[in-house]
């Protein structure tokens, strides 16, 4: 598959089917993770996969409340992916400083998308939640409470008349402009 046609097809799933992923899946999507590139190399995250059935739905649960509905479809996927911020290099984070930028949220972001198109490769949907709580699922997954959750990416196969939705984006007008504002 050509770049082009991988990043045309990966979307943003929000119904699984229950078909469990394949360890061997698995273990291409922790090596784009590993991958990745980063500010001054720092590499700063850990992921973890979470496929416990129990776990995993507690996780899940976590994503969405009475009042904030939208994650609800997140128990459905047979695996709960969470990019944990670890603390990057000194040189990147005095770079940090200097510049006022949050390379860690930059290299976490880079990751999660190699992550997600990497899945989408294997034939696999994804969803970035960025809303969640993340006291509760630190505790449920054991985070150091210093610790800060990046992401939650729902993992799975989508559901059997999942289709592929027409991708509303700028044009590139609106987005890209050269040598100039």
């Amino acid at each position: 598959m050509h770049f082009s046609e991988l990043i045309a097809i990966r979307q943003s799933v929000r119904a699984y089917a229950d078909t469990p992923v394949e360890a061997e899946k698995l273990v291409l999507l922790i090596e784009a993770v590993r991958l990745a590139p980063s500010a001054s190399n720092s590499q700063p995250w850990k992921l973890i996969l979470v496929d416990d059935l129990e776990l995993k739905n507690k996780v899940a649960q976590a994503t969405f409340s009475p009042l904030v509905s939208f994650n609800k479809f997140a128990p459905q996927a047979p695996v709960l992916a969470v990019l944990v911020m670890e603390k990057p290099k000194w040189i990147t984070q005095i770079g940090g400083m200097l510049k006022s930028r949050e390379f860690p949220l930059i290299d976490i972001g880079i990751a999660a998308e190699h992550f997600c198109l990497q899945a989408a490769e294997l034939g696999l949907g994804t969803c970035m939640l960025g809303w969640f709580d993340e006291p509760v699922i630190k505790q449920l997954l054991h985070i150091p409470k210093q610790k800060r959750i990046g992401l939650v990416i729902t993992l799975g196969y989508a559901k059997a008349g999942t289709s592929m939705r027409k991708k509303i984006r700028k044009s590139r007008e609106q987005m890209c402009s050269y040598n100039r504002y």
